[in-house]
This record gives C-alpha cells, structure tokens and sequence, in this order.
C-alpha cells in the first residue's frame, strides 16, 4: 500500500515546524498519513434494521460506537450511510471515544480501495434496541440542529419541515458562513417561521445555549457535549422529531 505522505520527514512537533510543509505543499510521513496505521482495529457488526435510518440514528450510533472503541479504529459492517450520515457517525464517536478514522464496508474510500481482512479482530456486535435506548422524550426548552454544521441538504430539509409553520419553542440552526450565503433563500424561509440561523459558530460553545435547562438535538455529537459544555440536559431525536417540538402548541 502507498502512503498519503508527499516526501519522508520528521515528526512535526510544533506549529512553526509544519511551515516548510504547507510552503512546499509536503508533510512529514507519519500518524494516519501512513496506511499502516489507517488499518482497522476493530470490527463494529450493527445487527439492527437501518433502511429508514437518518442523520440522528447515525448520530446515535456514532455516540454509542465511540463509547466502545476509545481511540482505536472501528471497521463497521451491516450500514450504508449517506454523506450528512457518514458526518454525523464521524462527529459523535471523535466526542464520546477518541475515534480519528473508521471505516465502512463498501462506503468509504479506503474500505473500497482495499480488501481488509477483519476476520481477526476483535468484533463488537451493536444491536438495535441499544440504538433506540439512547433515544428520549424528556421536556425541552430548546431545540437545535447544526452539530456538526449543517450542510445545504439539511438546511433544505429543515425549511421543508418548517413550511407552513411557526416555530413556537426557541428554534436554532448553526451552519458554515459560506453554505448560508449560497442557499439565501432557504435560511430565509427557515428564518421566517421564527427559527434564528447562526454562522460559524457551534451550539456547545455558544453561550445562548447556556440559558436553557434542557435542549433537543438531532446530532449524536451534541449529545455528548451539551451536558458538560451548557450544563443542561440533552435529548436526541430525528430531525422530524426536532421540529415537531419545536413547532408544537
């Protein structure tokens, strides 16, 4: 296997160090650059029904996943997330584990480019029933989406959800500057029900979401993070879900 590494060179140590490499457009062969440390290191068997599944089952699975694996690097089987998926099963193990880099059957690039043998590796079966444990219906007095930042795709789905409606519980969405200024018009749809749409900035750091004793999220990530980065409670849910709260009376 080749390595993603431009040229050989020592370890970085030290931001000033890592000068030389993005002048030369180069970085030192070391970490996950190297395929030999990209290899799996565990086996993830998800044994639920996950035809149907979105962005916070995803999310959910990543915040379980994560809790297993520590820093290692999972192989999963038995899912075929989309890329808003992939993102948020990413997002969620790096905030409950220490997970870098994982791998999915047949989806993701080095899992299609190479035939990896997982057979001998430990294997952690994840069933479905756990999935939806981590799923709850305690009150909120918010609601928000965006954790990690929400792509155009989301952002549409949100307004599609939202149309015809009036957002009646404190409704926030966190995206990147550059995707709000390419889809105007939706974040101004979305705005308009009464929804507030922030940029570059992320729900677990903001402090208006420090007020509220209880938030609902669509994001496995968020989940991990809002309780000792707010001090409130979280409660997971599907983005329907979401602004099905959000918008009840």
């Amino acid at each position: 296997m080749r390595t993603r590494c431009s040229a050989p060179g020592p370890t970085a140590k030290a931001d000033h160090q890592l000068l030389p490499q993005r002048s030369l457009a180069k970085t030192a062969c070391y970490g996950l650059h190297l395929d030999k440390n990209r290899m799996p290191q565990v086996a993830i068997d998800v044994r639920a029904e996950t035809n149907g599944w979105g962005v916070a089952e995803y999310g959910a699975l990543g915040y379980h996943a994560g809790k297993l694996v520590g820093n290692r690097v999972p192989y999963f089987r038995g899912i075929r997330p989309e890329p808003d998926q992939l993102k948020a099963l990413g997002a969620a193990m790096a905030a409950t584990g220490a997970v870098a880099l994982y791998h999915v059957e047949g989806i993701t690039p080095d899992a299609q480019k190479y035939r990896y043998d997982v057979s001998a590796l430990e294997t952690i079966p994840v069933e479905g029933k756990e999935i939806q444990e981590i799923f709850s219906d305690i009150p909120v007095d918010a609601v928000a989406l965006g954790c990690p930042h929400c792509s155009p795709a989301e952002l549409a789905e949100i307004a599609r959800l939202l149309a015809g409606k009036v957002v009646t519980k404190p409704l926030y969405v966190f995206a990147a500057q550059g995707v709000i200024d390419k889809n105007a018009r939706v974040v101004d749809s979305i705005e308009k029900t009464g929804a507030r749409v922030f940029a570059d900035t992320c729900m677990v750091v903001s402090p208006v979401m420090e007020q509220y004793a209880s938030v609902m999220v669509n994001s496995g990530k968020a989940l991990a993070y809002v309780p000792n980065m707010c001090g409130g409670k979280a409660r997971i849910g599907t983005l329907a879900e979401c602004i099905a709260v959000a918008t009840e009376f």
